[in-house]
């Protein structure tokens, strides 16, 4: 047997330097050109800037941050070298003992358990070569590291190689894996540090410290023993680092790239540019995006959208798998340390559960659950939101048990012992834009829910029906063809006959009529039979005009169901509309971008707030008026926390399949949309008011505060001329009497009503509405 093993070993040696021999003549025709590999250097990208000139991202095909060697601490460029290839600095790119260790090791074991392959192999592999393993590819990788070896200094591959390979998480090269995994530049990591990081090389999913913070350390320990036998560094200096506590960053959302910004950005410039240009053409972007507008609205949306899913109820524990309890606790006492933040989201484990608490272990550290912090929980639901169980009173027991992956949040840390709170990723989707209204400046875009588990840009490119949310564009219209807030209009049952279709048979979301309602109260309450009466006189293609005036592109419905918001819109698109109302009648073109530079330093597109007259100021103001009532006394009441004048309105289609919150300050007009994907419901009660209209209000807190530090809260929307006050009967909207209720209403000059109302009519109105009030049918159509 021993014969056989040493004839295979001498017959795999003359055949794999045969086929390496043989490989260099086959293949020298297909390989790069010399100086194409010696003058490799990444490729120039596409620099993007905040409107305060900060760096926010880049586009390139390189991933990662390039790094310079000279600024990579000594211990880590031997870190490195030590457990990937620690003849580096000997061979020629190829590693002939290294092979003939690894031969001999995988004959001896009967199959392919180690590799030879040098840093220099592994660098043509990665920049050069497709990932298949075959003979081929293994020929050129040879033929590619000797090329390397002849044409670039061991620094300069070195340099390209830390920079290039993946270090999981989403982190390629060492500049991103140092700021991912420990918060801080690569300069400032110790050898600690860069132990565990060049030990993720070889396998990073498998030795991530995020997934098993155990597995992580005993490969640190591997690649500290391996410096040590190389003579890096001393036993004392292996044994200090090996037991120095590891203060992992919270990698959760720790990358601060505005994301859903950047890949507007990106499509912008795709379009306009073509892809060459953007990734090789050296271009700097500055654009309008504010960095703290941004930060708001991302929280506001993630933070909403956890509320909102947790209404819905518990989906259950992600997985299970068997734990010995004894040896995690042990282990969780010595294996290191996590960075902790209250807030910060984690994965974790259960190793035991009470009825009032568990006992939770995430990244090595142990910590308590309490029921207190579960409460949410008590309905238990599957991935659609469909209720499966509800529990009358609630123990941890009836939804953990030991071994359970589930996520928790961070509560609070007491005497070095986190307390969480649980937690799961919600299903649900939504969007929110803000659009400066003075300049038409886009101030922030959020896409989604988390851009590294959904790229789809919702803000932009998801369109979505209206809803209500449209309605204040019919009262608009209308108020530009002879009506008036105090115009009055019959909240009644009514019926439109369609030949090819059942008859359609309109209601409103309280699935009550209310008589004779003034344009005011209608928007107010949004009421829909009367939307569907305005909308049918004063013309469905009058109002599309209309819209598309104001920015709104459609396709449109052309049938009454407009009244109802049945267009599909995308939240930038709907918020640029609403901007109009508050810059008082002007349309300003919704700006991303101001202007950029080439990569010899001309301006090559310079974008200046435009705007254009599309509806007069009186019309403007009347619908802001208006809006301003939805907030103050209807569906919009949450926005009253906003100090100062504040317009809004809610929309929610139907099967609370959307849910909007579109609202606007003298400063800044803000759009949220939420819902799912996949068109499911949000639940019975998420309308506007109750899923995106909180997400605005903690966006514009928030956003105002920040931004707009100085603004005057005490400061009315502007009255434009040619607008008149008068005191009318609200029951009736004419003038009013000294018999008759009183308010002040705004009107377009000429347009004041010059009947008094009557005590007669308003006893025939007043009787009309009693007559209403008593018809009841099932709710048919939403808000």
């Amino acid at each position: 047997m021993r014969k056989l093993i040493i004839r295979s070993f001498i017959l795999a040696v003359i055949l794999a330097f045969g086929i390496v021999a043989g490989g260099f003549i086959a293949l020298q025709k297909g390989a790069l050109d010399l100086e194409e590999i010696r003058g490799y250097v990444p490729s120039k990208g596409t620099m993007v800037y905040a409107d305060d000139d900060s760096f926010i991202g880049e586009f390139k095909i390189d991933k990662g941050e390039y790094v310079s060697l000279s600024i990579v601490p000594e211990h880590l460029i031997k870190a490195i070298v030590a457990v990937e290839d620690a003849r580096f600095w000997l061979h020629k790119g190829l590693d002939y003992i290294a092979i003939l260790r690894a031969v001999s090791r995988d004959i001896a074991a009967g199959r392919i358990k180690e590799g030879g392959s040098t840093i220099t192999q592994q660098l043509a592999k990665v920049v050069f070569l497709t990932p298949e393993r075959t003979f081929v590819r293994k020929l050129k990788e040879a033929m590619l590291a000797f090329r390397l070896e002849n044409n670039m200094t061991k620094e300069e591959i070195l340099e390209l190689y830390i920079n290039k390979i993946y270090f999981g998480h989403g982190a390629y090269g060492i500049g991103m894996a140092s700021k991912a995994y420990f918060g801080k530049p690569v300069s400032d990591i110790n050898l600690a540090e860069a132990a565990l990081l060049c030990g993720l090389v070889k396998a990073p999913s498998r030795h991530s410290p995020y997934r098993n913070l155990e597995k992580a350390k005993l490969r640190q320990d591997i690649v500290l023993s391996r410096m040590f036998k190389e003579g890096y560094i001393s036993e004392k200096q292996r044994k200090e680092a090996s037991e120095e506590p590891l203060y992992l960053s919270s990698l959760r959302y720790e990358h601060k790239e505005p994301n859903y910004f950047l890949e507007y950005v990106r499509k912008y410039l795709e379009d306009k540019y073509g892809e060459e240009m953007i990734y090789n053409g050296g271009f700097k972007v500055y654009t309008t995006l504010d960095g703290k507008t941004q930060e708001a609205a991302e929280q506001a949306l993630r933070e909403g959208l956890r509320r909102l899913d947790k209404r819905q109820g518990f989906r259950g524990p992600m997985g299970n798998r068997e734990i010995d309890v004894e040896k995690e606790m042990k282990e969780s006492s010595v294996s290191g340390k996590v960075k902790m933040n209250p807030g910060d989201l984690m994965t974790a484990t259960v190793l035991s559960v009470s009825a009032s608490t568990a006992v939770v272990k995430t990244r090595g550290v142990t910590g308590k659950l309490m029921l207190s912090d579960a409460k949410w929980a008590g309905k238990i639901t599957d991935s659609k939101g469909n209720a499966v169980k509800e529990f009358a009173k609630l123990s941890l027991t009836d939804i953990l048990k030991p071994g359970d992956t589930i996520h928790v949040r961070v509560k609070n840390i007491k005497d070095d012992t986190p307390l969480f709170a649980l937690d799961q990723e919600p299903l649900v989707q939504g969007a929110v834009v803000a659009i400066e209204s003075s300049t038409g400046y886009l101030r922030a875009i959020v896409g989604g829910y988390d851009f590294s588990r959904s790229e789809f840009n919702r803000a932009v490119f998801a369109r979505r029906q209206a809803g209500s949310v449209f309605k204040p564009f019919i009262y608009a219209a209308a108020m530009e063809n002879g009506y008036t807030p105090a115009s009055i209009i019959v909240d009644e049952p009514v019926i439109y006959p369609d030949e090819e279709l059942e008859d359609w048979e309109p209601d409103n979301y309280d699935d009550k009529y209310h008589g004779a309602t003034r344009l005011r109260e209608a928007l107010t309450r949004s009421r829909n039979i009367v939307t569907v009466k305005l909308l049918e006189d004063v013309g469905v293609g009058n109002v599309i005009k209309f819209a598309r005036s104001l920015g709104i592109r459609g396709p449109f419905p052309r049938n009454l169901t407009l009244a109802l918001g049945s267009l599909s819109v995308s939240p930038v698109e709907i918020t640029s509309a609403f901007s109009v109302f508050a810059r008082e009648g002007v349309r300003m073109t919704p700006i991303g971008v101001k202007y950029i530079i080439d990569s010899e330093g001309n301006i090559i597109e310079n974008n200046e707030p435009e705007g254009r007259r599309v509806i007069n100021s009186q019309t403007a103001f009347l619908a802001t008026s208006m809006l301003e009532d939805v907030v103050k006394k209807g569906t919009g009441w949450r926005a009253k926390a906003i100090k100062g004048s504040v317009a809004g309105k809610t929309g929610t289609t139907n099967e609370n399949r959307d849910a909007w919150f579109l609202g606007y300050t003298r400063e800044l007009v803000a759009g949220v949309w939420v819902g799912f994907d996949d068109m499911l419901t949000l639940g019975e009660d998420e309308t506007g008011s109750k899923a995106a209209a909180p997400i605005w209000v903690s966006f514009m807190e928030k956003a105002l505060s920040s931004s707009y530090p100085f603004r005057d809260e005490s400061l009315q929307f502007n009255m434009p001329d040619g607008i008149v006050t008068a005191v009318i009967d609200p029951l009736t909207g004419l003038l009013a009497t000294n018999e008759t209720e009183k308010m002040v209403e705004f009107f377009k000059e000429g347009s004041v009503p010059v009947e008094y109302s009557t005590e007669s009519f308003r006893k025939m109105v007043m009787r009309q509405k009693k007559e209403l009030s008593r018809i009841v049918k099932p709710k048919e159509d939403e808000e």
